[in-house]
């Protein structure tokens, strides 16, 4: 009966998860179709489940009936009880814990490190700054697909990026630079700043997801004010501003960048987080 009610445990974080909507914050919704058919697939085997169980007992007592010689104990072993547990603890963290919201905190915790420019761990999937799907495609494809993208995003002098366009918009920006150099842009994030930079530069982030958490980073630019200004970090701003280049020797790398000529603060968005147009 425990597996029975870890099963339900299951289904009912997903349907919660979908219900409040926060299916969003693990997963690019894209893909959202996946975890709809693994609400179906855990119904189903939960009331199979169920079925065994019944008969099991059906089985079970009429075994009792017929013969008194010996008895049988369900009582759950010890290895199971600790598997059990293994299982309980997500369905009662999904429920009942608050899911943190990622901000300019996540980027102070990991030292405003960048693994993109630093090549240490070929497997980390966690990125920054630059959002990079390569590593999902063959180089054929990739090459196709960003191409693709240059085409759509490179055709126009203004770029007004929609949620629904940053990460593929600022992926391309990252790869043809020169292709966008003195284009016009206009995007909304939150903005990051520390001690390295000048009182008038700061990072302006989106946290995007490209597949789900797992592969999740702060994506987005620098950008330049034109005086020193005063805002504080997780400020949400929408910038407009031409794309420039500039080296930038705390990750010995020539980046694109804004000089911004007009600036609006923003409330946070209800979703602030950008998803991957996979293609």
């Amino acid at each position: 009966m425990i597996r029975i009610l870890i099963l339900i445990g299951f289904t009912f974080v997903f349907m919660h998860l979908h219900a409040t909507g926060d299916i969003s914050k693990y997963i690019n919704m894209k893909y959202a179709w996946i975890s709809y058919s693994t609400i179906f697939l855990l119904w189903f085997i939960t009331i199979a489940a169920f079925i065994f169980y019944m008969k099991g007992d059906e089985h079970d007592h009429n075994h009792e009936d017929g013969c008194d010689c010996h008895s049988h104990s369900h009582a759950p072993r010890k290895r199971d009880k600790f598997l059990y547990l293994i299982y309980i603890v997500p369905i009662i963290t999904a429920l009942f814990l608050p899911i943190s919201k990622l901000d300019s905190k996540i980027v102070e915790a990991k030292g405003f490190n960048f693994p993109i420019y630093e090549k240490n761990s070929p497997y980390d999937q966690h990125q920054f700054l630059e959002p990079d799907t390569s590593s999902f495609y063959g180089e054929e494809a990739y090459d196709k697909m960003i191409r693709k993208d240059l085409k759509q995003f490179g055709k126009s002098e203004k770029l007004n990026l929609e949620d629904t366009e940053f990460l593929n918009a600022m992926e391309t920006i990252y790869n043809y630079p020169g292709e966008f150099t003195g284009k016009t842009i206009r995007l909304k994030g939150f903005l990051y700043h520390n001690d390295e930079l000048p009182k008038n530069q700061y990072f302006l982030f989106r946290f995007g997801i490209i597949h789900c958490i797992a592969d999740s980073g702060a994506f987005g630019m620098l950008i330049e004010f034109p005086d020193d200004v005063s805002f504080q970090n997780d400020d949400w701003v929408t910038v407009t501003g031409k794309i420039d280049t500039m080296y930038y020797q705390p990750f010995k790398k020539t980046l694109p960048m804004i000089k911004v000529t007009n600036v609006k603060k923003e409330q946070e968005p209800d979703d602030p987080y950008v998803y991957r147009n996979n293609q």
